[in-house]
């Protein structure tokens, strides 16, 4: 099927009205968003409470409250909190930041790590690790200004008179491809105790994590969330095209801009956070999608269906492999690469590329 012959999804909503105002409200939507973020907090109790030193449900949601034992305290607040804290930011960051570029490019393939945003961060963090030897918050630090730098460049890049979908996704790519050749440079380049430690963060991890990570991603997803839902009216005018958002009052490039750099220091915070978590970005959207069957970016339910995912994934990556613990990219991007392969025969079927 032809893009023009798309039909727009019906959606079930009610208009409140006060005064002069009046705001429509998808039920389905809000129902779904809800319930996305019902799991992802469940599975968090859950993921708290495992580990080699288990813990019921009750158990963690007890100590939570106060009421533990100093060793229940100790493993749950200094040990497995930090980690899934880290693990929910990371994945509602990056099911956002994937919606923002989805709905930019209006195409289901522009998420942040098929366009070179996530390479970029971590070709940031790569330099800072090979080359100066920096500690974990210089590196961070680099994760952040590489996310940063490959934004504007593909930016740039994609720019004629205007940001077209399809260019954007084909010199994300491009970049991609550049970014993976330099980090594999990077690394022939190391010695081997900096190879070691770049080839473990270039998989995405949450172990290890602690508070340290927890705090500067929560300001920047505190900062941006509120940012980028302010803009959600534009983003929704801009996925019918810039002379449709232009018709209906929208600042089509200034909209674009504002919304291009907050996804991408979404992007680039969550890498420094647990590193190049693949295949978030660009599922976590379009299950959302799916579930509210609605039209528009979906900002909250990608939010919410992201860290429902990663945190699903990190439990199973501690319980399905037994002893061996697989780190939660790993597993991501096995999974993500299945379903990316299955997105691309479906585009292709209905004959959008």
């Amino acid at each position: 099927m032809n893009a023009s012959k798309r039909t727009t999804p019906r959606t079930s909503g009610v208009t409140l009205r006060t005064g002069g105002l009046s705001l429509r409200l998808d039920v389905r939507g809000a129902v779904v968003g809800l319930l996305l973020l019902a799991v992802a907090l469940a599975m968090s109790v859950v993921l708290i409470g495992t580990g080699d030193f288990p813990m019921a449900p009750a158990d963690v949601l007890n100590t939570l409250a106060g009421n533990g034992t100093m060793a229940q305290d100790f493993i749950v607040h200094d040990l497995r909190l930090p980690r899934v804290l880290v693990g929910l930011l990371v994945g509602a960051a990056l099911g956002l930041a994937g919606a923002v570029f989805q709905s930019i490019s209006r195409n289901p393939l522009g998420s942040p790590d098929v366009i070179g945003f996530g390479q970029g961060s971590a070709a940031g963090a790569l330099t800072v690790i090979v080359l100066f030897q920096g500690n974990p918050a210089e590196v961070a630090t680099g994760a952040i200004c590489g996310g940063l730098l490959t934004g504007v460049g593909v930016y740039v890049l994609a720019w004629r008179r205007g940001i077209h979908g399809y260019r954007l996704v084909l010199v994300g790519i491009g970049a991609t491809a550049m970014l993976a050749a330099v980090n594999g440079y990077l690394l022939t380049k190391a010695d081997l105790p900096d190879a070691t430690r770049a080839v473990v963060w270039l998989t995405g991890s949450l172990n290890g994590r602690d508070w340290n990570q927890v705090w500067p991603l929560a300001c920047v997803c505190a900062v941006l969330l509120p940012l980028i839902l302010g803009q959600a009216r534009g983003l929704r005018m801009l996925e019918m095209g810039d002379d449709s958002a232009y018709a209906l009052g929208v600042r089509v490039e200034r909209t674009r801009l504002v919304l291009m750099f907050s996804g991408v220091l979404l992007t680039a915070s969550a890498t420094a956070a647990a590193g190049p978590v693949s295949f978030v970005a660009l599922v976590a959207p379009q299950l959302a999608r799916r579930l509210t069957r609605s039209p528009g970016p979906n900002l909250l339910p990608a939010a919410w269906m992201g860290a429902a995912l990663l945190v699903t994934a990190d439990w199973s990556a501690q319980r399905a492999f037994g002893a061996d613990q697989l780190p939660v990219g790993a597993l991501t991007a096995m999974l993500g690469g299945g379903y990316l392969l299955w997105l691309l025969v479906t585009e292709r079927k209905a004959g959008r590329i």
